[in-house]
């Protein structure tokens, strides 16, 4: 199913669509601040393996991220986060960030690296935030890569459809996407690291 919601004035009923597939196990597709990304209900394995098997990984070899609502609801699924580090994040969220943290116990084993880290995400848009806040739980979340290799991400949310319709449940289009995935900031040690640089600006950093 192809769900039209507005980036700035998302419709209700459609959000609450997008909630209810994935309260159910659906596995959706929706937009961030950066690319189009693929993402479920975090207490929904199955719905988690269905995403591995879409990407050609195994579960274990996954390191996807969770979609969080704003610093609060991170710090339930992190240990202590440095005050040096959370001012950081706090100037740059919502934003085109991945903060990479330790997971606390509250992050399912299934999502948490080998190192027990996991990637934080608060984008900055309305609808994956507002489907966020009415879920009550992150969304797992990883980018969706055009299948062309040529090219690394679709933008276009109907050619997104036509290419995963029948796979996942539902896309959402909100408009064109980007092409450039967030920056990427390794906090696990208590130091700040870049291991991607993306849309995000290392100036803010």
């Amino acid at each position: 199913m192809l769900i039209k919601i507005h980036p700035k004035n998302p419709d209700e009923r459609n959000l609450q669509k997008v909630v209810d597939c994935l309260k159910n196990g659906g596995v959706i597709i929706y937009q961030t601040d950066t690319v189009y990304a693929i993402g479920c209900d975090i207490n929904q394995p199955k719905a988690f393996e269905r995403i591995c098997k879409i990407k050609g990984i195994k579960p274990e070899k996954a390191n996807f991220s969770i979609v969080c609502l704003d610093l609060s609801h991170i710090s339930e699924f992190t240990k202590h986060i440095p005050t040096s580090i959370y001012k950081v994040m706090k100037k740059v969220l919502p934003g085109p960030f991945t903060f990479i943290l330790e997971a606390s116990k509250s992050v399912p084993k299934l999502f948490q690296s080998k190192k027990k880290t996991i990637g934080i995400r608060v984008p900055n848009h309305l609808v994956v935030r507002s489907i966020v806040e009415k879920l009550g739980n992150p969304i797992v979340s990883t980018s969706v890569h055009d299948v062309d290799k040529l090219i690394d991400y679709t933008t276009d949310p109907e050619l997104i459809y036509e290419n995963f319709s029948g796979k996942v449940d539902l896309v959402i289009d909100s408009g064109f996407g980007g092409n450039v995935a967030s920056t990427v900031v390794d906090c696990s040690n208590g130091e700040i690291e870049i291991i991607r640089e993306g849309a995000g600006s290392l100036d803010d950093l």
